[in-house]
């Protein structure tokens, strides 16, 4: 599936969402109308045109505010929709073997996928098999699954399902679905109130009897039994509307997990599981109305009119053609909860080697669209970073001092002041664990940097917000003590202030687009930018723009290769340009980029920073580039 068609068809179905939006707030505009006019006949009082435009503006504002209220309430991220939902957070150091086989597998799929490792939720009152993915952006994403789900999965059976869940958020199919909620809440409401009115009207003909007026009091029951009716038919609307939106997006899904593990088995087998199982993937512990359509499976049960997710059998037979429905019928389940198959020490299971280098004219086609090799890369990537990396990633007193050792130059000597600054700031003992972490780093991979980092996310959203603001100025000062901002600084603090601002702000990212011929300008730097970085030679550096430039067609024909003057700075300006291009701009942006880089058929870690660090601005989700066969530099 290519990531920026499945991009496209997400804005498509918020299009249709928005539309199908207004046209149901019209419909329980009128009705409510039409309610308030029936009252006051029943009351003996011709329509006044003034009460039933009141009536009709009060409804519009009841429907739009309490959608505004629910997508307000949403905003702060994934975590609000799993904690709603009675879901416990994960702790990154937990040492349970169950969480910490589910981490493992979350985390090796965000490397994989090249995203932040989202915050991790369990459903512990729910028995059934079931999971969901929720949040605006990657970088504020939640994946939560029920206890069922993890008791009663194996370990490939659990990835086949997180891999599910991770297609929902490359494709765009988790921020249309946070939407979605909004929405529905909306539609919905005024059910709500006529049930609040109902239960009030007893009181009401009490009080309405002894002042002999028992004909308002009627109006008010009528509009009661009204807006129940109404509320009824907002609820038939939005389970229409859920059904219409999710069922072909499941199929996708399933496909797409199949192609990042690269086995039937797994997801099959889960569905599987759900059809013998007596709680099967019901919700029982909360209401699943509102999220029924995020969900892996079905929440509750339905017909097949308002059903969001498409039969099992129908799921099952896409992924395994010969299964049948009398072998459905025969599944049953274990008796006992799932067998752990991996060891509890944190580690990635079953892998073993490292995947592949990508090569550079398929790299656009990886984004979004991670393999199993990247998942093998992502598990053999973990195994090789020390435990005390890996721990301290995972650790709330480390993250934060982690993170500082990623910021400082791999040459200690290079940056002679930085430690006397963390001294100064953290105190002694903290510099001296950062500078433990400095000389592992030192001594390791590259390669580790983004992984680590991508890693530590969930640990750092924990931190009080004044401490993160403190996290990214301490990181802006490291990197600027040597009176110069190397390109893999920059690009390692853009996409930490990138995430950061994702998880404390999810929803407020600019929306400022530039001009068309600001855009070209910018991206053609771009492409300088990349082939200043990753050649040696004037020559080679003119060769691998001329590459890159090809790619953006007639208008960029024999423009000039000019050098960068500050490669950082020009690399910063330029992303805040291109942030807000269209899909089929960002798909040529990454394809020049891929092109400039493979034009040497060499590929270092500075290039592989970089690329990931532009897809990350432009919201491409970049897997893992595996350079250890190639150039490796600082």
């Amino acid at each position: 599936m290519n990531f920026f068609d499945a991009q496209e068809r997400a804005r498509r179905s918020t299009r249709r969402l928005i539309i199908a939006y207004i046209a149901a707030t019209l419909l329980i505009i009128a009705g409510v109308t039409a309610l308030v006019a029936i009252a006051l006949y029943s009351n003996m009082q011709a329509p006044d045109p003034i009460i039933l435009i009141f009536a009709a503006l009060c409804t519009a504002l009841l429907i739009v505010g309490a959608t505004l209220y629910k997508t307000a309430r949403l905003s702060s991220g994934g975590g609000r929709v799993a904690r709603d939902l009675g879901g416990t957070l994960v702790s990154p150091d937990v040492s349970d073997p169950l969480r910490r086989r589910l981490r493992n597998v979350v985390e090796e799929m965000a490397i994989a996928s090249g995203v932040p490792v989202p915050e991790i939720y369990v459903l512990e009152q729910e028995a059934g098999i079931n999971a969901f993915a929720a949040g605006f952006t990657p970088g504020d994403a939640a994946i939560a699954v029920t206890r069922g789900t993890l008791e009663l999965l194996s370990r490939d059976e659990l990835q086949g399902v997180v891999a599910h869940e991770f297609s929902h958020i490359l494709n765009g199919d988790m921020r249309l679905n946070i939407r979605m909620m909004g929405v529905l809440f909306g539609i919905m409401v005024l059910g709500l109130i006529g049930r609040l009115i109902l239960r009030g009207s007893y009181r009401g003909r009490i009080v309405s009897s002894r002042r002999g007026r028992g004909s308002g009091t009627a109006a008010v029951l009528i509009i009661g039994v009204g807006l129940v009716v109404i509320g009824s038919v907002g609820v038939f609307m939005s389970r229409l509307l859920k059904a219409a939106v999710s069922r072909q997006r499941e199929f996708l899904a399933d496909a797409s997990a199949v192609q990042f593990t690269r086995q039937t088995d797994g997801i099959a087998n889960a569905l599987k599981k759900i059809a013998g199982y007596q709680q099967q993937s019901y919700l029982q512990a909360t209401d699943p109305e509102e999220v029924s359509h995020m969900l892996f499976a079905h929440g509750a049960k339905f017909t097949s009119l308002f059903a969001t997710h498409p039969p099992l059998l129908a799921r099952i037979q896409a992924l395994q053609p010969q299964f049948s429905a009398e072998s459905l019928q025969a599944v049953t389940m274990p008796v006992t909860p799932q067998a752990i198959d991996e060891g509890t020490d944190g580690r990635a299971a079953g892998f073993a080697g490292a995947a592949e280098a990508t090569p550079g004219a398929a790299i656009t086609d990886t984004i979004g669209n991670p393999t199993l090799q990247h998942v093998l890369f992502a598990g053999a990537l973990r195994i090789a970073i020390p435990d005390s990396l890996y721990g301290a990633a995972h650790s709330v007193d480390s993250a934060m001092l982690l993170t500082l050792a990623l910021f400082i130059n791999r040459d200690a000597a290079a940056s002679p002041n930085a430690f006397d600054v963390l001294e100064q700031q953290l105190g002694t003992q903290r510099s001296a664990l950062i500078r433990r972490y400095h000389n592992e780093l030192a001594a390791g991979s590259a390669q580790w940097r983004l992984p680590l980092l991508e890693i530590a996310f969930p640990t750092l959203r924990q931190l009080p917000v004044q401490r993160l603001e403190y996290l990214l100025d301490l990181s802006r000062r490291l990197i600027e003590l040597d009176g110069q901002v190397a390109l893999h600084e920059f690009c390692l603090f853009r996409i930490l202030k990138l995430n950061l601002g994702d998880a404390l702000a999810p929803a407020t990212r600019s929306k400022q687009r530039a001009s068309r011929s600001d855009v070209r300008a910018a991206a053609l730097e771009l492409v300088a930018i990349v082939a200043h970085a990753g050649n040696l030679t004037d020559a080679d550096r003119q060769q691998a723009y001329q590459c890159g430039i090809n790619v953006f067609g007639d208008w960029a024909a024999n423009t000039p290769y000019q050098a960068p003057e500050n490669p950082v700075q020009a690399t910063g300006r330029s992303l805040d340009v291109l942030q807000h291009m269209n899909n089929a701009a960002r798909q040529s942006m990454v394809q020049a980029l891929a092109a400039t880089i493979s034009s040497d058929r060499q590929l270092n870690v500075s290039e592989a920073e970089l690329l990931r660090t532009v897809c990350a601005s432009l919201d491409c989700p970049l897997p893992p580039l595996d350079v250890e066969r190639h150039i490796d530099t600082p």
